[in-house]
């Protein structure tokens, strides 16, 4: 009798490496967008080859990972994006009544966006109806992530490798003050990473400012939020804005289930 509790734990033991394990090589297919060969994954995790072909073939028949075979490249597959639009219905539920909140306080307009490869693609807004000079964006278009508060906010959260993977060669010149030299790049994001707070001050637009924050749930970071204003409206004001909206998205992380220790 004694010897069965040992085998049940062992059991549960097992199936929690094995989930692990899983997580681990999902993570490697995020953080590498155009996808890894299986010797790829299998190095990057540490794992031998044969355990990671067992557990990818599984993660194909649940649709979690595609293009699993020998000598293809594995990507994410279609079942992640399935829970992904669940979690963004769930994101926007959630978000919208503090961005009402953040845009009524500030009197700007406040965005939703999250990182779609280099570029932020922008899932809601909220305009303040007083103003009749308001900095709007399109909800459904894509921007660069280099030179939008939302796209550094966002980038500032990635690993070194995915930062590599996704970042363009060449940055995109939109403006005279668009940053276009990546290591110039490197250096604001890791100020971002620090500060917890992304600028973008006419780098996207001339005469059109943003400051952006990133959104976490239990899992991790999901969004950035940020509040946009007129170039006018916005020098001089950008303290009182970056602690508006750190006000907003720390009420969002919470309502969303990330813990405080994130």
């Amino acid at each position: 009798m004694a010897s069965l509790p040992r085998s049940d734990d062992a059991s549960r033991q097992n199936g929690v490496q094995v989930i692990s394990r899983a997580a681990e090589i999902l993570r490697a297919l995020h953080d590498a967008p155009a996808g890894l060969t299986l010797a790829e994954v299998a190095r990057r995790v540490g794992l031998p080859r044969s355990t990671v072909h067992r557990i990818v073939g599984t993660l194909e028949l649940e649709g979690f990972v595609a293009g699993a075979t020998a000598d293809a490249r594995l990507r994410l597959g279609p079942e992640l994006g399935r829970l992904a639009a669940t979690s963004r219905t769930k994101l926007l539920q959630v978000a919208r009544p503090f961005m009402e909140q953040l845009a009524g306080a500030v009197k700007e307009t406040v965005d939703l966006a999250v990182l779609r490869d280099d570029r932020v693609l922008f899932i809601d807004q909220v305009a303040p109806p007083s103003r009749r000079l308001r900095a709007d964006s399109v909800v459904g278009e894509l921007y660069p992530a280099s030179c939008t508060a939302n796209g550094k906010a966002l980038l500032a959260t990635l690993s070194e490798p995915a930062l590599e993977a996704v970042l363009p060669r060449r940055l995109p010149r939109l403006t005279p003050h668009t940053i276009t030299a990546r290591a110039e790049l490197v250096a604001e994001l890791a100020r971002v990473r620090a500060d917890g707070i992304a600028f973008d001050r006419e780098e996207h637009t001339e005469r059109i400012c943003a400051v952006g924050a990133p959104v976490r749930d239990g899992l991790g970071v999901v969004a950035a939020v940020t509040v946009a204003a007129p170039a006018e409206r916005f020098y001089g004001h950008e303290d009182e804005l970056a602690g508006a909206l750190l006000h907003a998205t720390a009420r969002i992380d919470a309502a969303l289930g990330a813990s405080s220790s994130e």
